[in-house]
């Protein structure tokens, strides 16, 4: 199998955001442009969050999500306050190839089985967001971080499976946006209590940190943002800041043209490169050339 890269695009409103913890948010430019150039690197996939969903109990993101499919032509999968399967429904419809539910899930697991057997299981990633507790298990939190559930993140990833979700995203909120790498010991916990692919989230800093969670965390996949947001504005700068930015935000990070000091900034190919040296096959776009 090829291990995969998957480029995560928190949304706000018509603008990519970028936190810590997800928390702080800034405005990094149009989703679009990143999605674009993420897919010319060679992405495997790309996983777009709504991340003010909650408040609003609706995904907002169908506009984007039709631009960007018919532009992209690898997997696009969509989460954020995705609530039944009509919602996953007209997210499908604006062209998402899979979708990710975390709130909802939890607070009704029977909406993974119905999602399932309404659009098959390879359909339905359930996110898990997951932040360590004193006696070193992990909980899993909803509404984007902000809202404990008392639930044990490793037994939710089971259920979840036995449900019917094709995939996992584990994501960890103690390391998110922190570029101090991946929670290893989340990542293999989870990925050895289910046989279904898992994606590792949260805390990627450098490629070295991808090629761990696939090698010591044996995920099937790792989800980046900052690594490759950052890279990506210095080639998109000139595109980005030219268009008319809404008050979705804080822009003043974008105004500055500074960079989060504690992530490496790489694109996809210096990722797969690193990955491959490790020995781990992952797709490189010069493999389809």
């Amino acid at each position: 199998m090829n291990y995969r890269v998957i480029p995560r695009l928190d949304i706000k409103g018509p603008n990519l955001v970028k936190g810590i913890h997800f928390e702080g948010l800034r405005v990094l430019g149009k989703p679009e442009d990143f999605a674009q150039l993420y897919y010319e690197q060679g992405a495997d996939e790309l996983f777009f969050q709504d991340a003010v969903a909650s408040l609003y109990d609706r995904n907002s993101l169908h506009a984007i999500v039709a631009k960007t499919s018919s532009q992209i032509f690898i997997p696009l999968c969509v989460g954020g306050g995705l609530r039944s399967v009509d919602d996953i429904r007209e997210v499908l419809r604006a062209g998402a190839d899979k979708i990710a539910v975390n709130t909802a899930a939890i607070k009704r697991p029977e909406l993974i089985r119905e999602a399932s057997i309404a659009f098959g299981s390879s359909t339905i990633v359930v996110s898990i967001e997951a932040i360590r507790q004193d006696n070193g298990r992990w909980e899993a939190l909803i509404e984007y971080g902000r809202e404990t559930t008392g639930v044990d993140a490793v037994d939710w990833a089971r259920r979840a499976a036995d449900l019917g979700a094709g995939e996992l995203m584990v994501t960890s909120i103690d390391q998110e946006g922190t570029g101090k790498g991946f929670d290893l010991e989340l990542i293999r916990a989870i990925s050895e209590s289910v046989s279904i692919p898992v994606i590792a989230g949260g805390g990627c800093g450098t490629p070295e940190d991808a090629a761990k969670a696939i090698s010591e965390g044996r995920a099937d996949a790792v989800s980046i943002a900052a690594a490759l947001h950052y890279r990506a504005m210095d080639e998109l700068s000139s595109k980005s800041v030219s268009h008319e930015y809404e008050q979705e935000g804080n822009i003043e990070f974008l105004k500055t043209g500074r960079r989060f000091t504690k992530v490496q900034p790489c694109t996809i190919g210096e990722i797969k490169t690193t990955i491959r040296k490790q020995g781990i096959p992952c797709r490189m776009k010069a493999d389809n050339a």
